[in-house]
């Protein structure tokens, strides 16, 4: 896969060489469980105002919108994100990508990057809102909630999927945009897991706390977002 990926990349860079075209990595944005790509709206068009263009921007649509807890980090919900990464990276100007998640999201992005070996191709990685620790309302694995939300690929405290990625940082650099009144990740009145915040990033090279809560730190902080990609 690599030697493959590393031609394409030699001819993209000759094409945008050639054509005189901005040079960037493309962007990977996942949205959150039952969310749908619009919710980075904001984000996305402040990479377009930064001179993205939609080619480089990539936004997969992935799992029930009508059932959150039917979803998890195995099977169908996987496939979109895998294959956003792969495109993205195929494609990329710079042989490199930089990826944003919120939510179940950020999961499910760090998830695919471990499964299939490509942290050497994510430059960046931006975790919003996310449960990298497990959320207490999953409860603790093996006496989880029982769902697939909740389940031994989902957000329950300790499951085998969390325990995947734990201390594995996702890309060179990593952030995490937190909030302490977090609806989600902190809706049993504690947002810590061990004493870490549960959106923590493994290895995160700063962390950005705001008091706009689960969906307010995604939407209100596409300035940020973008500044720590570029």
């Amino acid at each position: 896969m690599k030697t493959i990926l590393a031609a394409i990349f030699g001819a993209a860079m000759l094409w945008a060489a050639s054509a005189g075209a901005a040079c960037v990595d493309n962007v990977v944005l996942v949205h959150g469980n039952a969310g749908k790509p619009a919710d980075f709206d904001n984000t996305y068009n402040e990479l377009r105002v930064r001179g993205y263009a939609a080619s480089q921007i990539f936004r997969p649509n992935w799992g029930s919108k009508t059932c959150p807890a039917c979803n998890d980090h195995s099977g169908s919900e996987e496939t979109p994100i895998k294959n956003a990464l792969i495109d993205a990276i195929a494609s990329s100007c710079t042989g490199k990508i930089d990826v944003i998640g919120h939510s179940m999201g950020v999961t499910l992005a760090a998830h695919q990057i471990n499964k299939y070996s490509l942290k050497s191709y994510v430059d960046s990685f931006v975790g919003i809102a996310g449960a990298y620790r497990g959320l207490w309302s999953c409860g603790s694995y093996p006496w989880n909630v029982w769902t697939s939300t909740c389940g031994s690929q989902g957000l329950s405290i300790k499951s085998p999927l969390l325990n995947s990625l734990a201390g594995k940082k996702p890309a060179s650099r990593a952030y995490s945009i937190k909030s302490n009144i977090d609806q989600i990740v902190c809706s049993t009145g504690v947002c810590t897991v061990g004493g870490v915040h549960s959106s923590t990033v493994p290895g995160e090279n700063a962390s950005y706390t705001f008091a706009t809560g689960h969906f307010g730190v995604l939407t209100n902080t596409a300035v940020l977002q973008a500044n720590l990609i570029q």
